[in-house]
C-alpha cells in the first residue's frame, strides 16, 4: 500500500529493456552501426513519453529522476531569464527538490515568494496573480501532491498569468501516468515527471519543454539531449520509461476508475472505524490512488512499524521524508498543528491491490492505532479531560 515509493515493473516493460542490458548495447552518440539500434531506441521513448503528455518528441529531454527534473526546470529557467529579472513563486507544498532549489538561487540573489494554499492544499490562482511583479521570472506550481493527493488548479493558474509574463513550470511527477495530462492544455512552459510513478523503472524520468523556452543545463559536458542534460545515456532506463509512458496512456482510464473505487473504500472505513482520524487533502479533487490521513495522539513512525509487523506497508509524508520524522511541511502549510501531522498516513494503492487489501487494512490498523493510542500520554489526558 505504499505504491509511490516503490512499485515493479510491468512485466511488458521489463521485457522492452533486455535486449538493451544484452545485444544493443551500442551508445546512441556512436556514428557507426552499433550506436543506431540505441539511437533508434531513445528516440522511440521520447516520442511515446511526448504521446502521454500531449507534446512534441523534441521537448522531451530525458533526466534521471524527478528530483533532477525539477532542479533542471527552476534553476535551468530562472538563470536562463536572469536578466528580466530574478523573482520567482512556488507554493508553500512543493516537493522538496524546488523549494530547495528555489533556496539555492536566493543564494544567486533571486527573490522568491511563497504562496499559502487552504486547507485541502489548494492554491489560490488569484493569490499567485497578486504576487505577480514585472520582474517575476518563473511560477513553480505542482500539478499534484505526492503526499496527500491534492490536485492543482493548474490551467487556471496558466489563464490568469500574464501573456508576456514569467515562465510558467509544473511538477506533475506524482499525477503522470496516473491520470490524463496534456501540456498545451494546462498551457505550461515545463512539466517535470518520473517513470517510476506509473510502473517504468527507477532512475528514468523526464523533463518536457516547451519549444522556444530557454533552459540553462544543470551540468557541463557533451551535447547530449540537445546539449541541455549532457551525460551518457541510460538506454536500458529510457527504453523502460517509453514503454510504460505507452502502457499508461491506453490505461489510465480503467485505472483510475479501478483506483477511485478502491480508495473510496479505504477513505470510507478509516473515517468510520477509528475515532478521531481525518482525511488531508480535497476529499475528490485528488489522485485516483491516494488515501491520506492524519490520526490523532499518535505518531507515524509507530504506525508504520506496527503495520510492517503485519505485512502492509504504508508512509508517513513523502518518501523523500519518512526518515526524517519530522512533522510534514505540506501538513503544517494546511493549517494542521504539528502535533496532530505527526499522526500522518498515507496510503497509495497499486495495480496488484485487491478489495481483500483494503479489507485486511481496515481490519488491522483499527488494531494498530489502538495499541499506540494506549501507550500515549497525549491520550490519556484527552481521556481524562473528556471524562473530567
Amino acid at each position: 500500500m505504499d505504491n509511490v515509493a516503490a512499485a515493479p515493473l510491468l512485466p511488458e516493460v521489463r521485457e522492452a529493456m533486455m535486449p538493451f542490458l544484452k545485444e544493443t548495447f551500442g551508445n546512441p552518440q556512436s556514428l557507426h552501426s552499433w550506436g543506431d539500434g540505441a539511437r533508434d531506441a531513445l528516440e522511440k521513448a521520447r516520442e511515446q513519453v511526448a504521446s502521454l503528455i500531449g507534446g512534441v518528441a523534441e521537448e522531451v529531454f530525458f533526466t534521471c529522476s524527478g528530483t533532477e527534473s525539477n532542479n533542471m526546470a527552476v534553476k535551468g529557467i530562472a538563470r536562463a531569464r536572469a536578466d528580466k529579472g530574478k523573482h520567482i513563486i512556488i507554493s508553500a507544498i512543493e516537493h522538496f527538490s524546488v523549494m530547495n532549489s528555489a533556496r539555492t538561487l536566493e543564494k544567486e540573489g533571486f527573490e522568491v515568494t511563497m504562496v499559502p494554499v487552504n486547507s485541502y492544499g489548494i492554491v489560490d490562482p488569484d493569490e499567485i496573480v497578486r504576487n505577480i511583479r514585472k520582474d517575476t521570472v518563473l511560477v513553480s506550481i505542482m500539478h499534484a501532491n505526492g503526499e496527500v493527493g491534492t490536485i492543482e488548479p493548474i490551467v487556471e493558474i496558466a489563464k490568469k498569468l500574464p501573456k508576456d509574463g514569467p515562465a510558467f513550470h509544473t511538477d506533475a511527477v506524482a499525477s503522470t501516468g496516473n491520470i490524463p495530462i496534456n501540456v498545451k492544455e494546462l498551457g505550461i512552459h515545463a512539466l517535470s515527471l518520473a517513470g517510476n510513478q506509473f510502473y517504468g523503472p527507477r532512475g528514468s524520468a523526464a523533463l518536457w519543454v516547451k519549444r522556444g523556452v530557454r533552459i540553462l543545463p544543470l551540468m557541463d559536458g557533451g551535447i547530449q539531449e540537445g546539449g541541455r542534460r549532457p551525460g551518457t545515456e541510460d538506454v536500458p532506463a529510457i527504453v523502460g520509461l517509453g514503454k510504460a509512458a505507452e502502457i499508461a496512456k491506453a490505461e489510465i482510464p480503467a485505472k483510475s476508475s479501478r483506483f477511485i473505487r478502491l480508495r473510496d473504500l479505504l477513505i470510507e472505513g478509516v473515517l468510520n472505524k477509528i475515532e478521531h482520524s481525518m482525511l488531508t487533502g480535497h476529499p475528490t479533487q485528488r489522485l485516483p490512488n491516494y488515501a491520506s490521513f492524519c490520526l490523532r495522539f499518535i505518531e507515524g513512525e509507530g504506525m508504520l512499524m506496527l503495520l510492517d509487523s503485519h505485512g502492509i506497508a504504508g508512509a508517513s509524508g513523502s518518501a523523500c521524508t519518512s526518515r526524517a520524522l519530522k512533522a510534514s511541511h505540506v501538513l503544517l502549510a494546511m493549517g494542521i498543528s504539528h502535533e496532530v501531522s505527526q499522526g500522518s498516513m498515507l496510503f497509495t494503492l497499486g495495480l496488484d491491490n485487491t478489495e481483500d487489501d483494503v479489507a485486511y487494512v481496515l481490519e488491522k490498523l483499527p488494531q494498530v492505532v489502538d495499541r499506540l493510542r494506549q501507550m500515549s500520554p497525549l491520550y490519556s489526558k484527552f481521556i481524562k479531560e473528556q471524562k473530567g
